[in-house]
């Protein structure tokens, strides 16, 4: 299957590219590979409540990992990357995570980095003021639920196809944890593998990225500081055959962290790593437990 044309989402005003799928190249698996976070694109109706800075949009951004998978099709797995930017809506969110300081009429709990980031990783302030409800819908009609759907639909499908589904949600982590982090100034593992405790994946699956990373030669702390977020937990659901687990890749492994540029040399090797993993995954034959039956409707 080759690839799908992108999802396009905008007004007469400007067009923007929401996000991408491309379908298997060679015989299809059941492994999907999504990256949420990569995007850069900012709207209009963004920008005039926008006070984050530039170089935040970029540092907060999981910058180049969409290049990392880009031979996933070629393994057989389909290929999800999202354009737009966490600071436009995030997408590995629930779409009720958000408070008062963020959306009129959210919850009173604090949240300053939930579906609408409020704040940067810095704790500078990254909205002018709490967005009005119609802006979030419009927000979450566009690029949230639109993306969420077409992931769902993967799944599924792979489900009904294979009997079970693999999701890998491909993330970068800053090398270091940075202010506002609750491991500041630490230095962290080359892979995070993210499975919210061994329980968002069978073991095969978990000990399959571990074996990948560490014969490449890769540190490796599961769920240290990222346990999954909302795709790990709300698709992984071993019981009704979808496996799914995040990976943190150290941005020191392929990208200058000052700069923001790529390392050609280092970011090669990474993508070989990306490469050999996802044809690793693609082989996987995950084990149910017992009494599980595929789901005909996965979580929202």
């Amino acid at each position: 299957m080759g690839a799908v044309a992108p999802i396009v989402r905008g007004c007469a005003r400007r067009i923007i590219v929401a996000f991408t799928l491309r379908e298997p190249e060679a015989s299809a698996t059941p492994l999907v590979v999504e990256v949420p976070h990569a995007g850069l694109a900012v709207d209009a109706n963004v920008l005039s409540t926008l006070l984050a800075p530039a170089n935040a949009l970029g540092r907060d951004a999981d910058l180049f990992v969409d290049e990392l998978f880009q031979d996933a099709p070629s393994q057989g797995a389909a290929l999800l990357v999202a354009h737009m930017s966490r600071y436009v809506v995030d997408l590995n969110r629930a779409d009720l995570d958000y408070d008062a300081l963020a959306v009129e009429g959210g919850s009173a709990r604090v949240s300053p980095h939930g579906l609408i980031w409020r704040t940067t990783t810095e704790g500078r302030s990254a909205l002018a003021g709490p967005l009005p409800r119609v802006e979030l819908e419009r927000r979450l009609e566009l690029y949230y639920r639109p993306y969420h759907a077409a992931l769902r639909r993967l799944l599924e499908a792979r489900v009904t196809t294979f009997g079970y589904a693999i999701l890998l949600c491909a993330h970068s982590m800053p090398s270091r944890g940075r202010d506002g982090h609750q491991d500041t100034g630490r230095e962290r593992a080359d892979v995070v593998p993210g499975s919210r405790g061994r329980t968002s994946a069978a073991a095969s699956v978990i000990d399959t990225v571990d074996r990948a990373a560490r014969e490449a030669g890769f540190s490796i702390a599961h769920d240290q500081p990222y346990r999954g977020g909302f795709s790990t937990g709300n698709y992984g659901r071993p019981d009704h055959s979808v496996h799914a687990i995040q990976i943190e890749l150290s941005r020191r492994l392929y990208m200058n962290e000052l700069t923001l540029e790529r390392k050609p040399r280092e970011f090669e090797k990474l993508r070989a790593f990306c490469r050999e993993l996802v044809g690793r995954l693609a082989q996987v034959r995950p084990r149910s437990s017992a009494g599980s039956q595929p789901r005909s409707e996965l979580g929202s």
